[in-house]
C-alpha cells in the first residue's frame, strides 16, 4: 500500500508529491555520497527541481489536507530498496515510511492544535528543532496542520524560517484557503490546491478501508458532500447521526419564536455535550498525569509550590473545551447549510442530487411552501450565525438570532 492510498481523489496532486520526492530522494542521496553532504545547497535553490523547502496545501475542508502533507513527509523518508530499481519513493511499508505515518518518526514532527491558536513559542521550538541535522540522514520535516491558528508574532517567527531554510529542513503547511496566510509567507512557499473528493471515491474508501457497508457508505459520503472526516463519522458512530436527525429537524419546527428560541437552546446544549464527551476523558487523564508527575500522593494534595503548574494546565483544558464546543457547533451549523442547499435546489429545479436524502420529505415540503430568496437568506443567516461565533460572539446570541431570521425567512 503506496503512501498515497489514503489520498482520496487528488491524483494531479499525487503526480506532484510523487515527482517531488524522486528528486528529493535523488538530493538526499547526491549529497550522500559527497564529502559534506550536510552543507549542500537546499532544495530551494536546486534549479529545475520539482523539490522545495516549503509547500502550502489549502483546499476545502475534507478534501484532506493532512493526509497529503503526512503522505508526503512519509515520502522524503522512505528508505525502501525499490528507489534503486526506479521505484517512487513513498512504499508504505519500510521503516521511514510507516514511523512517518503513524507518528513515530524522529524527523517529522507533526503539530496540531486543540487551542484556539498556536502562538510564538511553539513556533520557535519549531524553528530551533529545523536547525538540527537529520538523525535519520534524509529530512527534517514540520507539518503545521493548521497555519490559519498562528498568531501574528508566531507568523513572523515562521516566515523568518522559511525566508532562510536548512538545508535539510521542509515546512509543510496546510489552511483552507491562501488568503488564511500571510502574503509573505504564501510567496516562498509551492502552492498546492486539493479539491472535493468525489462522492462515489469517499464512498468506496469507507468500503474498502473502514469496512462499511455499502450502502451507509454512499448515504455518509453523499450527505456529507465529500467530507473525509464527517463521512466516516457519520457512518461510525451512532451518535454523530442522532446529532444530525435533531439538527434537520429544526427548520420544521419553527412555528413561533418561542419556538425558535428553544430550538436555539436545544442546538447549544448539545453542541455543549458533545463537545464534553469528547474532552473530559482526556482532561481527566492529563489531571492524573500532571499530578502523578508533581509527585501529589492519590487523592492527595500537591506539593507546595506547584499550584501555578495545574493552573497553566486548566487553562489549557479550558481553551481545548471552548474550541471543542465551536467545532460541534460548527457541523451542526454546516447540516443546517446543507439542509437549506436542497430545498433551493429543489425551488430552482435543477437535476443536481440532493445531499440530506433521507429528509427528503422535509426538503420537499419547505421548498414547495417558500420562495428561493427565503431560502438564500436563511442560508445567510447560518452563515452569520459561523461567523458571529467566529469573533467570539456568545454561542447562545448568535445562534438565537439565526433561529429568529430562520423563522422570519
Amino acid at each position: 500500500m503506496a503512501v498515497w492510498d489514503d489520498l482520496v481523489g487528488q491524483d494531479r496532486v499525487v503526480e506532484q508529491l510523487t515527482a517531488a520526492a524522486r528528486d528529493a530522494d535523488a538530493y538526499v542521496t547526491a549529497a550522500a555520497s559527497g564529502e559534506d553532504g550536510d552543507r549542500a545547497p537546499g532544495p530551494s535553490r536546486l534549479s529545475g527541481s520539482a523539490m522545495t523547502h516549503a509547500w502550502l496545501f489549502t483546499g476545502p475542508p475534507g478534501s484532506g489536507l493532512a493526509t497529503a502533507a503526512r503522505a508526503f513527509a512519509a515520502a522524503l523518508q522512505c528508505v525502501s530498496p525499490d528507489r534503486a530499481l526506479g521505484g517512487a519513493p513513498g512504499c508504505g511499508f519500510c521503516d521511514g515510511c510507516h514511523t512517518a505515518l503513524i507518528g513515530t518518526h524522529a524527523d517529522v514532527e507533526v503539530v496540531r492544535t486543540n487551542q484556539l491558536s498556536i502562538g510564538a513559542d511553539v513556533t520557535r521550538d519549531l524553528v530551533r528543532r529545523t536547525q538540527l541535522s537529520p538523525s535519520g540522514g534524509r529530512w527534517q520535516v514540520v507539518l503545521l496542520e493548521e497555519i490559519d491558528r498562528l498568531t501574528e508574532s508566531a507568523a513572523n517567527v515562521l516566515l523568518k524560517a522559511v525566508e532562510e531554510p536548512a538545508p535539510r529542513t521542509v515546512w509543510l503547511l496546510c489552511a483552507p484557503s491562501s488568503d488564511d496566510v500571510l502574503p509573505t509567507i504564501r510567496s516562498r512557499c509551492r502552492h498546492l490546491v486539493l479539491r472535493t473528493p468525489p462522492v462515489d471515491a469517499v464512498a468506496d474508501m469507507l468500503i474498502r478501508r473502514d469496512g462499511i457497508e455499502p450502502d451507509v457508505a454512499v448515504a455518509a459520503a453523499r450527505t456529507t458532500q465529500g467530507h473525509i472526516d464527517r463521512a466516516r463519522r457519520l457512518a461510525t458512530d451512532a451518535r454523530a447521526r442522532t446529532r444530525r436527525a435533531a439538527v434537520l429537524a429544526l427548520p420544521t419546527r419553527m412555528e413561533d419564536i418561542g419556538d425558535a428560541l428553544r430550538a436555539a437552546q436545544q442546538l447549544v446544549d448539545a453542541a455543549g455535550e458533545d463537545a464534553k464527551e469528547a474532552v473530559e476523558e482526556v482532561d481527566a487523564r492529563e489531571t492524573e498525569e500532571m499530578r502523578a508527575a508533581l509527585g501529589a500522593s492519590e487523592g492527595g494534595r500537591l506539593p507546595r509550590g506547584t499550584a501555578g503548574v495545574m493552573k497553566d494546565l486548566e487553562h489549557r483544558q479550558k481553551s481545548r473545551a471552548t474550541r471543542a464546543r465551536r467545532d460541534s457547533l460548527d457541523l451542526a451549523l454546516l447540516d443546517l447549510t446543507a439542509f437549506y442547499r436542497d430545498v433551493l435546489v429543489r425551488q430552482l429545479g435543477s437535476q443536481v442530487m440532493i445531499a440530506n436524502e433521507d429528509v427528503r420529505d422535509a426538503v420537499e415540503r419547505i421548498a414547495s411552501s417558500t420562495r428561493p430568496e427565503q431560502t438564500l437568506r436563511r442560508m445567510e443567516a447560518v452563515l452569520e450565525c459561523r461567523r458571529a461565533i467566529e469573533r467570539n460572539v456568545a454561542p447562545l446570541l448568535a445562534v438565537e438570532a439565526m433561529a429568529v431570521a430562520l423563522r422570519a425567512g
